[in-house]
């Protein structure tokens, strides 16, 4: 749990104090988008087919935080990153760079608690390795999806 807290505060800290092109609208949306695909897809691998989890199998009250409060932050760091007007190669590396990150916390998530949090069922690291770019590439398009909706709002 310590790992856990540490990693919510951290991220939130570093994503809120770094951001300089989510508006607050964007945020909202992004939070929202965030909690509830992350639900949709545990609920899938997590709850039905028990590939990983947190903490313990099934439904469980302290994986609550690990819900609400750690990806929403993580993915406002990438998208507060990125380099849209750079070229695909930029995009590309990037991306892998942030896949490398993320597979590094995922390491570090299965330490034993109270460091760790996270437990592989039949789960296995490459499956994130090939899942999160697709992941990222989601967020991606929801993002361009809300500023092109901001767009339309604000040219009527």
């Amino acid at each position: 749990m310590i790992g856990l807290i540490i990693a919510i505060i951290l991220f939130n800290l570093i994503a809120f104090r770094t951001n300089t092109r989510l508006t607050l609208n964007q945020i909202l949306h992004l939070w929202t988008f965030t909690i509830a695909f992350q639900q949709i897809f545990d609920l899938m691998i997590n709850i039905k087919y028990h590939g990983y989890w947190y903490f313990t199998k099934g439904v469980d009250w302290k994986a609550i935080p690990a819900h609400l409060a750690l990806l929403p932050p993580v993915n406002m760091l990438f998208l507060n990153w990125y380099p849209f007007e750079k070229n695909i190669r930029h995009k590309i590396g990037y991306l892998v760079i942030w896949v490398i990150a993320i597979l590094i916390y995922e390491l570090m998530t299965l330490l034993p608690e109270p460091w760790g949090y996270f437990h592989y069922g039949w789960w296995e690291l490459w499956y994130s390795a090939i899942i999160n770019p697709i992941l990222f590439l989601i967020l991606l398009g929801y993002y361009k999806w809300v500023l092109k909706a901001e767009n339309k709002l604000l040219t009527k």
